[in-house]
């Protein structure tokens, strides 16, 4: 390869990680600061949970996510995201506590995280390389098969799956899913 052609790669892939710095600079965390995601700990995966409060199955995941996020904690940044746009810090607060939520919670009120993301059902996931590429956009496991009935148990586990990925740099055979939850209906 010469010269102008890795000077062509380096630009192509700095200009990606302006974006991704510029869309993680429009999250909020729940006291109105802003918080990019992408810029903590560049040696670790980043793990977005989008999860909505009046949603049951995101509620009913918080247990599985709590212990995939300590499970990972030495190699991952989880942070939950909160995309309604109607959502006030307080309910947000009340519900963390509530499900007893450990983890960085942000607010995407601009929706930059959903489309950075490729996410549309809550609760649904995005993993994020440590070159911040995403690697992962979809469902957790495979528990629900629709928003009322549920699996015993999970027989799939895409999320840790997709978090070894993004750790060793093998690409997933599969790396979309959808999820089952609640449609983030205004997401454009």
């Amino acid at each position: 390869m010469g010269w102008k052609s890795s000077f062509r790669v380096l630009t192509v892939v700095y200009i990606a990680l302006l974006s991704v710095a510029a869309c993680g600079q429009n999250s909020v965390d729940l006291d109105g600061h802003a918080v990019n995601p992408f810029g903590a700990s560049p040696a670790k995966v980043v793990v977005l949970v989008f999860v909505r409060r009046d949603c049951p199955v995101s509620g009913r995941y918080a247990p599985i996510i709590q212990q995939i996020s300590q499970r990972f904690a030495d190699s991952a940044n989880f942070f939950l995201v909160y995309p309604d746009k109607s959502e006030t810090p307080d309910a947000i607060r009340k519900s963390v506590s509530d499900y007893g939520y450990q983890l960085p919670v942000l607010r995407d009120p601009e929706h930059r995280l959903i489309k950075l993301s490729h996410v549309q059902i809550t609760p649904e996931v995005a993993v994020f390389d440590r070159s911040r590429k995403l690697v992962y956009d979809g469902r957790i496991d495979d528990w629900y098969i629709d928003p009322s009935r549920s699996r015993p148990a999970p027989t799939t586990h895409e999320l840790e799956d997709a978090i070894h990925a993004a750790q060793s740099g093998i690409a997933l055979a599969r790396n979309e899913i959808r999820g089952v939850g609640c449609y983030i209906a205004d997401v454009e």
